[in-house]
């Protein structure tokens, strides 16, 4: 994608990443993954984040397009993950007499990544300092663990812009603009909670702290560091980010499970279909050992029910099930209704399991059900049962 003016001399000018497959080696890139970095032309040239140093040239192409012989006199780190400063290097080379801005960690962090120590280099500030340019001035905000510490936003008053950073990010690479309002958005919502629950998850209530913090700006634009500048749809990416930051999450009900040979399987499909008839739409089956770890946690994150189940396997949760309740555990998942069913052949540990977890994480189980060897009528209408008792405790907490 070209490079794109977002308003009056304030230029998008990031790249597209649709070849790396895994995000962190984590996470799956089904439809690529922008780095966005914006170009501030105003009295002086201000340089807002950079780019994965994998897209460092034609990054620079872009910078040079807009620039031409003109320095950047700034650069402006807002958050130190490679994604976004894997550039630097490249940009300090080229134009030699720059200032980098940054918080105090920041600049260690810089020191420590890429091995640029010349103390004349950098301008720390700290929260609240504002910049002068040319008819317009930039302030700083430290967001610290949103998601690392040294995280900030600087936003501009004049034109109700903010650099947000990772906050409002989502997946997916741009397709033809860089603006939500020329494009459609679907996608990206939908890559927004896959995003928030994978990256941003465990470090909710500093995402609050910063919306607190944040609050009484006026919003026109918000330029993430993955993912369309917002303008026409802010209210609900920030609803989003609200919503998931304080765990709240949506109606809805998850439902995970493994297993091996299909009969774990009987309940869960058991369990999904009882659901159904008690009138609750919003119901996501998947299977641990098959499905995309970044989606499953994604709606275990999203909706308010989650229901997991899973074999023994070798006296403990079957491993795509442990990891799942691992992952949850990471992420310090708060206020899920929650129900279990565990199975096993010759001796019992699954179900236990799950309560332990449970337990840890601070999650009410609702309702539990054990199987030995293969599903019969009572283990069905067993399933059933806690299907029926999941849906009250839900509508009693929801309203759905």
């Amino acid at each position: 994608m070209n490079t794109q003016e977002i308003v009056k001399n304030i230029f998008y000018v990031g790249v597209n990443d649709r070849t790396t497959h895994i995000f962190e080696s984590l996470w799956s890139l089904p439809y690529g993954v922008s780095y966005n970095s914006y170009l501030i032309r105003d009295g002086k040239n201000v340089l807002i984040d950079t780019v994965e140093s994998g897209q460092t040239y034609d990054f620079m192409d872009k910078l040079s397009s807009i620039l031409e012989s003109e320095p950047i006199h700034y650069l402006v780190i807002n958050h130190m993950e490679p994604d976004h400063s894997g550039s630097i290097p490249a940009i300090v080379a080229k134009y030699p007499d720059i200032k980098i801005i940054g918080n105090k960690q920041t600049i260690g962090m810089i020191k420590g990544f890429y091995h640029i120590n010349d103390d004349k280099l950098f301008y720390e500030v700290k929260d609240g300092d504002v910049l002068e340019l040319g008819t317009r001035h930039l302030s700083f905000h430290l967001t610290p663990m949103v998601h690392w510490p040294e995280t900030m936003m600087c936003y501009i008053p004049e034109d109700k812009l903010l650099f947000s950073g990772d906050a409002f990010g989502t997946f997916g690479a741009l397709n033809g603009t860089a603006i939500d309002t020329y494009t459609d958005t679907e996608l990206y919502i939908r890559e927004m909670y896959r995003y928030y629950a994978c990256i941003v998850g465990k470090y909710g209530r500093f995402v609050q702290k910063a919306l607190s913090a944040l609050s009484d700006f006026p919003l026109e634009y918000i330029c993430p560091t993955h993912g369309p500048v917002w303008n026409n749809e802010i209210e609900k990416v920030v609803d989003i980010v609200d919503t998931l930051s304080k765990g709240e999450g949506e109606d809805g009900v998850t439902i995970v499970y493994g297993s091996m040979y299909g009969n774990t399987q009987v309940l869960a499909e058991a369990i999904a279909s009882e659901l159904a008839n008690l009138g609750i739409r919003k119901i996501r089956v998947h299977n641990a050992a098959k499905d995309d770890m970044s989606e499953i946690i994604s709606d275990a994150f999203r909706y308010k029910g989650l229901i997991v189940g899973s074999p023994t396997y070798s006296m403990n949760l079957f491993p795509p099930v442990e990891s799942l309740m691992q992952a949850m555990l990471t992420r310090d998942v708060k206020n899920k209704t929650f129900a279990a069913f565990g199975s096993y052949t010759w001796a019992s540990a699954a179900l236990k399991k799950l309560h332990e977890y449970a337990d840890r994480l601070g999650w009410e189980v609702v309702s539990s059900i054990e199987m030995k060897q293969a599903p019969n009528e009572d283990h069905l209408f067993a399933a059933k049962e806690l299907a029926r008792k999941f849906k009250e405790t839900l509508y009693d907490q929801t309203g759905i």
